[in-house]
């Protein structure tokens, strides 16, 4: 749950998490959003979430099978390293094998 306040109306809202951060801005696990007081004279606003929407949607199973494709995918041939990392010499399972530093870059 993600909470915020709205201060001109003493009012907090307590809502679905959030989809991006802002300031001001609390996530809150399901206990403590269930437990939530506010100071006197205040009033507690509780959005309940859409049941639809609870679960992941396609968009977030794309993004995800995205990221997986593109972890999967062998460098390209040809690239320049990043700058300030050393070239590579080879691969060897899961590591890189990188030349030696030079007394300079020491």
């Amino acid at each position: 749950m993600t909470l915020t306040y709205v201060y001109a109306d003493s009012t907090a809202v307590l809502g679905p998490l959030a989809t991006y951060a802002e300031p001001h801005c609390y996530d809150l696990c399901e206990v403590h959003g269930e437990r939530l007081t506010a100071p006197r004279g205040w009033e507690i606003v509780r959005l309940a979430p859409d049941p639809a929407s609870v679960g992941p949607s396609s968009d977030d199973l794309e993004a995800l099978a995205d990221a997986v494709r593109e972890a999967g995918r062998p460098p390209l041939a040809g690239t320049d390293p990043p700058r300030g990392q050393p070239a590579e010499r080879g691969r060897r399972g899961h590591l890189w094998v990188l030349p030696p530093l030079e007394d300079s870059e020491v």
